[in-house]
C-alpha cells in the first residue's frame, strides 16, 4: 500500500510539474498579447493564448494538463484515505 501511495504521489508531482510548465507558456503568450499595438494581429495573438490555455487545461499527446492533475490528485487522495 505504501508503494502505491508513493507511486501516486510521484504521478501527482509529475502532473503538477507539467501544469506549471504550461502555466509558464500561458504567461509568455499573455506577455505577447500585452505588447501588441493597434496595428498588430490581436486575433491571432489571442488565438495563440487560447491554445496555450487549452493545452494547460486539457493537455495534449504527452501530458494531461490540469485534467491529468485532477485525476492524479483524486487517485492520491483515495489512496491516502
Amino acid at each position: 500500500m505504501a508503494d502505491d501511495l508513493e507511486k501516486a504521489r510521484r504521478e501527482l508531482d509529475q502532473e503538477f510539474a507539467q501544469f506549471r510548465k504550461s502555466l509558464g507558456d500561458i504567461h509568455a503568450k499573455l506577455s505577447d498579447v500585452e505588447r501588441l499595438g493597434p496595428e498588430d494581429d490581436l486575433h491571432g495573438a489571442l488565438g495563440e493564448l487560447e491554445d496555450a490555455v487549452k493545452q494547460a487545461r486539457t493537455g495534449g499527446l504527452l501530458g494531461g494538463g490540469a485534467k491529468g492533475h485532477r485525476k492524479a490528485l483524486e487517485k492520491y487522495r483515495a489512496l491516502k484515505g
